[in-house]
């Protein structure tokens, strides 16, 4: 069983990044920009727009995060979006989910400026990504695609099962892996919460990719001998074994499964760095024009 290190190609990748953004700067003298709306006070969505600071920081990318109080109002959200969209200085925005319930989530994404839309949930952009078209790829997918990639993982012809059918993950995911492409070539299994016999079709994958969002879902009974197992889960569980009193654990039963697999991605350090570097990567594809020019 080899451990699919997120965490270490993530730095990979930064360094890829920093270079591209330093020759970026050298021959344009154009920094990249991200802006970031943060509604509300929500912990996790507090720590995943620092860590996105963070990051742009350590690649030369600009970064900018706008913070609401969670009763602003639709219409004032819409009003800041259209306000960054019209701002020929940002080149990315991403609005950070979830959203206090009296804001439509499906409003706000479809007032994103698609060409700014660097995390590719806007429907012009999934439907570019459909047809196999330059766009922004949503930043958990195109993470797991590249992954795959860098750890030279054979997918033509496999049988991949995707848990979880998430506009975020599972659905995108699944297009991707299905394409005409390397990664990709595969038959893809798509399933959900409904889905009979869910087990034994997670045993027959060679690709397992699983977005269920609940602790320790998949056990090493559902994985097939060799699979390869994505796991996009995290959540914090109370534990015993720690000061903090809680650890972080993903959608599959890492100990159990671990013996099983031939590839697996750790929770934590799997697929949660590489969904940053992938919102970085769009981020320079859209200062450097190169979907929408």
């Amino acid at each position: 069983m080899k451990i699919i290190d997120g965490k270490e190609t993530a730095k990979q990748i930064k360094k890829e990044i920093a270079a591209e953004v330093a020759d970026l700067i050298d021959n344009k003298g154009k920094d990249p920009h991200l802006a970031a709306i943060l509604v509300g006070e929500d912990p996790a969505s507090q720590t995943y727009v620092r860590n996105k600071e963070k990051s742009c920081s350590e690649v030369g990318i600009l970064s900018s995060v706008y913070r609401y109080p969670s009763d602003i109002t639709e219409k004032e959200l819409l009003e800041a979006i259209e306000y960054i969209n019209n701002d020929d200085e940002i080149d990315g925005l991403i609005v950070q989910l979830p959203l206090p319930d009296h804001i439509s989530e499906k409003r706000v994404i479809e007032s994103i400026n698609p060409a700014k839309d660097v995390d590719g949930f806007h429907p012009m952009n999934v439907g570019k990504m459909m047809l196999g078209l330059p766009t922004y790829l949503p930043a958990t997918p195109y993470g797991i695609i590249q992954l795959l990639e860098r750890y030279d993982i054979e997918t033509e012809g496999k049988n991949c099962v995707v848990l979880g059918r998430s506009h975020i993950v599972g659905s995108p995911v699944s297009v991707l892996l299905s394409r005409k492409a390397n990664p990709g070539n595969c038959t893809v299994t798509l399933c959900h919460s409904r889905t009979k016999n869910l087990k034994k079709i997670a045993k027959s994958a060679d690709i397992l990719i699983v977005a269920m969002g609940q602790p320790k879902f998949v056990t090493h009974e559902m994985v097939k001998k060799g699979a390869v197992v994505i796991d996009v889960g995290i959540h914090r569980v109370p534990s015993d074994e720690t000061k903090s009193g809680y650890k972080l654990v993903g959608d599959v039963d890492f100990e159990k499964v671990a013996g099983v697999a031939s590839y697996i991605t750790p929770v934590p350090g799997g697929v949660g760095p590489m969904t940053i570097v992938s919102l970085l990567q769009n981020t320079l594809k859209a200062a450097r024009k190169e979907v929408y020019s």
